[in-house]
């Protein structure tokens, strides 16, 4: 399907030449046929000689309705600007073209009308030249008079030229559906309608609706006045929707492919047509069928910071048109450049965002992206548009290259500089080294993590680091010696620390499976509990705590913890009277 939107100034005949090419009528509301205009949007729609159809969006043309224009030409991808013979060029011809042309409509027809009327020759040149500096610059003209019909069999092959020019769809993207017109329909609920542009619909979808955590499904499809199972792009669509109440949703509204897109009140985008130091510092910024107030922070000559009064679903690269409702004139047309910016919070970040804004064209980019950042996550590209095709680094996590080195690299040291001044610490900690490196996930540590480096037990070790300290080591050579001759007594507070072993010494013989910590201070030698099986398998089972010390030759300080600790390992079974039994 071709779907195209008119444009063009007040009672030029836009609804005239769409009824005579139809035969239906655009206009839905009888106050349009009262007043003889379009206010709102109307659509219609007929098959080409090619077979294939054709539907229009029929946009008002009058300035006041240039907000209703604007939401029927934002989602269509053509654009059939008309200009009436006996009118010539006119000030909303003007913001039509102006708007076309900040939304980056390049594929279009332009149709000078009631050439029955005048000479459409002098129409077509002051039409023609008023294109020139537009993406419309090179579309087919034909002049036609809805009247007399003469000149529409050449608008419908045109038509169908057009449709052969137009870039394939994208049927398997996925769908942002902005919507225009919502309405209830007895016996079915809320329905809605839009222009499919991409993505496909399906009866039994799951939806979510923008800026809501709510699901929706479709209930049921309508193309062209009639049921379907499923709608592909390009086509004008309704959509019979469960889960979501009539006053909940509206135009400006958009139907989302779950997890595919973010929204955002805030955007960093390149400004065309008035220098930014002009601009007003609110205005309504009109994407899709939305339309939405903004506070505009330039930053550089063409470059500017809105701030959304209400969150939508952007990506980067769209285009939009930023409108003065106050003067009725199109401000200039926007492409965004970033839908996540950063906060511009330190002194000289807005010029500095300036010159990184200056390099950026719009068009989304994966590696220029890492470039920027340095790291992001998947999700957060892809909501924003950004097409991924590289491997994560960890988990979620993309990185640029050369930012990825420069890290494993400051890893290196920061794990060395951590030995130097923790002796006793076996390895750098990895919530210690994220910090250091300002990471956001403690995956992204590991993930750097190569050889010589080791990753044991949540530390990255140096290379060469001693797997335990010298003067720990020394002091366990003493306390060995105790060990030698009475495996289970815990040496006291005295000893400990006249041989060396403070807490941190302690702790460092712990982490290397040096010694074996009961509780506080109250150390054995690793083996202790395998040994004190062995003894305790000895004795007429069950065994009490009492016989228990007295076997292993030990305190009640210790036998409590070591018999609490052998019950844990499932080497002995506590009974109800607290008598233990050797499990075999």
């Amino acid at each position: 399907m071709l779907v195209v939107a008119t444009a063009g100034h007040v009672d030029h005949g836009k609804s005239t030449l769409v009824r005579a090419l139809t035969g239906m009528e655009p206009d839905r509301w009888a106050e349009e046929h009262r007043r003889g205009m379009t206010i709102d949007l109307g659509f219609a729609w007929t098959a080409l000689p090619s077979g294939r159809t054709v539907a229009f969006v029929d946009v008002p043309g009058h300035e006041r309705f240039v907000s209703n224009m604007l939401a029927g030409v934002g989602p269509v991808p053509a654009a059939v600007m008309v200009v009436a013979a006996d009118a010539g060029w006119m000030p909303q011809s003007a913001e039509h073209l102006a708007a076309l042309d900040a939304l980056g409509v390049g594929y279009g027809l332009l149709v000078v009308t009631r050439a029955d009327l005048a000479d459409p020759a002098e129409a077509l040149a002051e039409a023609r030249a008023e294109l020139a500096a537009t993406p419309l610059r090179d579309v087919e003209a034909v002049t036609v008079s809805a009247v007399t019909g003469a000149g529409l069999p050449q608008l419908r092959a045109a038509l169908d030229r057009l449709a052969d020019r137009m870039p394939a769809p994208a049927p398997d993207g996925a769908v942002r559906f902005w919507i225009d017109r919502c309405f209830t329909v007895r016996g079915s609920g809320t329905v809605v309608t839009g222009t499919l542009g991409a993505g496909r619909l399906r009866v039994g979808d799951e939806l979510e609706l923008a800026g809501s955590d709510e699901p929706v499904r479709i209930r049921g499809l309508h193309r062209l006045g009639v049921g379907c199972g499923e709608a592909v792009p390009v086509a004008r669509v309704a959509v019979n929707l469960r889960g979501v109440a009539r006053e909940r949703i509206g135009r400006g509204d958009a139907l989302l492919t779950p997890g595919r897109f973010r929204v955002t009140d805030v955007v960093d985008v390149r400004l065309t047509g008035v220098p930014v130091a002009e601009l007003p510092l609110t205005l309504t910024l009109h994407i899709g069928s939305a339309a939405v107030p903004v506070r505009v922070r330039p930053l550089g000559a063409d470059t500017a910071r809105l701030r959304l009064g209400r969150a939508l679903p952007l990506l980067v690269g769209d285009r939009a048109v930023l409108r003065d409702p106050g003067r009725r004139y199109v401000a200039g047309g926007v492409t965004v450049l970033d839908v996540v910016p950063p906060p511009l919070t330190r002194r000289g970040a807005a010029a500095a965002r300036a010159a990184v804004l200056a390099t950026l064209d719009g068009r989304p980019d994966a590696a220029g992206e890492l470039r920027r950042r340095g790291l992001a996550r998947v999700t957060d590209l892809v909501t924003a548009g950004v097409p991924v095709t590289v491997d994560p680094v960890a988990g979620e996590w993309l990185a640029d290259p050369h930012h990825w080195q420069r890290l494993g690299d400051r890893l290196t040291r920061a794990v060395t500089e951590y030995a130097r001044t923790n002796p006793l610490a076996a390895g750098a900690p990895v919530e210690h080294l994220r910090r250091q490196l300002d990471l956001p996930d403690r995956a992204l540590v590991e993930a750097l993590v190569r050889p010589p480096l080791r990753l044991v037990a949540g530390r990255v070790v140096a290379p060469g680091t001693a797997a335990l300290p010298e003067p720990v080591a020394r002091a366990l050579a003493l306390v060995s010696e105790d060990f030698a001759a009475h495996p289970f007594r815990a040496p006291d507070a005295d000893r400990l620390a006249a041989v060396g072993l403070g807490t941190r010494e302690i702790g460092a013989a712990v982490r290397a499976g040096a010694l074996l910590r009961l509780t506080g201070n109250v150390v054995l030698l690793p083996g202790a509990p395998q040994q004190a099986v062995r003894v305790l398998t000895g004795l007429p089972q069950p065994f009490t705590l009492s016989a228990a010390r007295q076997a292993l030759d030990t305190t009640r300080r210790v036998a409590v913890p070591l018999l609490e600790l052998l019950d844990q390992r499932g080497l002995t079974r506590r009974l109800p009277d607290d008598a233990r039994v050797v499990v075999d």
